[in-house]
């Protein structure tokens, strides 16, 4: 916990990953809500396969979900939130022609069940 997932459309191309990966954990992890650096998990997910709405020519879409530990603040959420959208909008290509969309999510994770372990 926390578990960082931003999905993309593979029509955006040249995605710069490395360096976006960097900055969406920086910015996480100057927020109180994450205490150890190294319980953050972020990864990205290429759609190879998509569609959005019924004419998807010419759009793509970036989707980010934070799942955390329940029992944060709304204000807190948001402010993850917003952190995410930041990075993304800066870091996201907009290939001329193409209708990007960006979303960003926060789950929260029940407690009860979650299970973690550092091997």
């Amino acid at each position: 916990m926390p578990h960082l997932v931003v999905e993309y459309s593979a029509n955006l191309p040249h995605f710069p990953e490395a360096e976006t990966l960097t900055e969406l954990n920086t910015a996480l992890c100057a927020h109180p809500e994450v205490q150890d650096e190294a319980d953050l998990k972020t990864r990205f997910v290429v759609a190879d396969s998509f569609e959005i709405g019924t004419a998807p020519a010419h759009r793509g879409f970036v989707h980010a979900q934070l799942r955390l530990l329940s029992g944060r603040t709304p204000e807190a959420k948001k402010d993850l939130s917003q952190r995410i959208a930041a990075v993304l909008r800066e870091r996201t290509p907009r290939p001329q022609g193409v209708m990007v969309q960006l979303s960003v999510e926060v789950v929260d994770m029940d407690r009860g069940s979650y299970a973690k372990e550092r091997l």
